[in-house]
């Protein structure tokens, strides 16, 4: 395992240089972007007659449990990195728009995009049952903070919309997950629970996410207020997210959600009122450090996963009606709560068409696709998925910072005392 390990860090490492040397993409898109160009040259060199080296990669690719080291490893480390970076205050600010979006947005989400792939699916002749529709539509619902941020860095977008769209795709993965779970639970045991029963797993998992997180970030921050070594400091924000991410799957409540919040409560409480100077360089420089690190190694194994997929043209034509499927049902989702907040507050020209287009979609659906149980199902949407994120990813996270540009351009600059922080 730690050969494979090696090998992949090796392998990643070298994308990521090619692509900062030789095609200077954004970083996340530019890795996954070269994985996939090394993933056609093996099936190249498969085809003109080095039969075993496609099936020695995809071998070791397939000892990797993706599903399990994004879900309970990966995701928590990158979602505390962004967290930690989003300001309190600014996220109180626009709490409504981000509640509706990462809630109602990912639940409404999940029952347009599950019944448009019902028909979409008989169009092809293929027999998905409406459940699995439903999983398809929770999976692919959220967007991806990682792709999100990594996009957005690059993207001169302003305050509001910025922080609408990082604080919604912090929060709609563990919601996301929480739905994906119970229909989950549904298709496993093959009898539908009572509303109750769903609330209370919902419930327990959702706000136990909420609670664990608040704990142990306020506990966190107590211990790094009592000292001051930079390093210790640092060594427990690492261990805050390492541990707080196996006791949270133990507890079965939300991972996910509990490294958002303890997230913000470091970056926020910790960082303003716990941390000299010497501490916060060193805090952002290692979680920066690290965000990238992860950021490449995620991409890279998307790129990689292209060589395990059964794959097929019908696959291609199908993904691209559920991308044109997923985006209505972006746009159904974030229009109400855009032309709602209008009513109280000022919101940039241009919002609702961002953050329709920037709704990435990325590593938590195609893990979550993986986690489906083996069969022909599984196949079919674990296919569709990779087509989908991959699109998402080259087509919208590529072009998404020429529309913020073009939006925002004819925009009035802020008056003094209002510039952004």
């Amino acid at each position: 395992m730690l050969e494979l390990v090696a090998a992949f860090i090796c392998l990643t490492t070298l994308l990521t240089f090619v692509n900062f040397r030789f095609i200077g993409l954004p970083p996340t898109i530019g890795v996954m972007v070269t994985a996939l160009m090394f993933s056609l040259l093996l099936q190249g060199l498969s085809f003109l007659g080095y039969p075993g080296l496609e099936e020695r990669v995809q071998q070791l690719i397939g000892q990797i449990d993706f599903g399990d080291l994004l879900m309970n490893w990966m995701l928590s480390f990158l979602l505390f990195a962004g967290a930690l970076h989003v300001n309190l205050n600014d996220l109180r600010s626009y709490r409504w728009p981000i509640g509706l979006l990462a809630t109602f947005g990912v639940l409404i989400a999940t029952a347009v995009i599950g019944s448009l792939a019902y028909y979409i699916f008989a169009l092809f002749g293929w027999h998905v049952s409406f459940l699995y529709c439903l999983l398809f539509g929770a999976l692919i619902s959220p967007t991806d903070p990682i792709a999100v941020l990594g996009v957005l860095r690059t993207a001169n977008a302003s305050k509001p919309l910025k922080t609408t769209i990082v604080g919604e795709s912090l929060f709609n993965d563990g919601t996301a997950v929480v739905v994906f779970t119970v229909l989950l639970g549904i298709a496993q045991q093959g009898e539908t629970p009572t509303l109750g029963a769903t609330a209370l797993l919902f419930a327990h998992e959702a706000i136990g996410g909420v609670l664990f997180g608040g704990l142990i970030g306020y506990l966190a921050y107590l211990m790094i207020k009592s000292i001051e070594q930079h390093q210790i400091e640092v060594m427990l924000t690492l261990a805050l997210v390492i541990g707080g991410s196996a006791m949270a799957t133990e507890l079965h409540v939300s991972a996910p959600i509990a490294m958002v919040v303890a997230g913000l409560i470091i970056g926020n409480l910790g960082r303003n009122l716990a941390m000299n100077d010497m501490t916060r360089k060193y805090l952002d420089g290692f979680w920066e450090l690290l965000d990238d690190m992860l950021n490449a190694l995620l991409f890279a194994l998307i790129g990689l996963e292209l060589l395990l997929l059964p794959f097929n043209w019908l696959h291609v034509a199908a993904a691209s009606l559920l991308a044109l499927a997923i985006l209505l049902s972006r746009l159904l989702t974030v229009a109400p709560a855009i032309v709602l907040l209008r009513r109280w507050r000022t919101v940039p020209r241009g919002t609702i068409r961002i953050l329709t287009w920037g709704g990435l979609r990325g590593g938590v659906s195609v893990a979550l696709a993986l986690a489906l149980p083996l069969g022909p199902e599984r196949d079919l949407l674990l296919s569709i998925t990779y087509i989908v994120v991959l699109s998402s990813i080259l087509l919208q996270g590529l072009s998404i910072g020429r529309l913020v540009r073009h939006a925002t351009r004819d925009e009035p600059a802020p008056a003094a005392g209002t510039a952004h922080h």
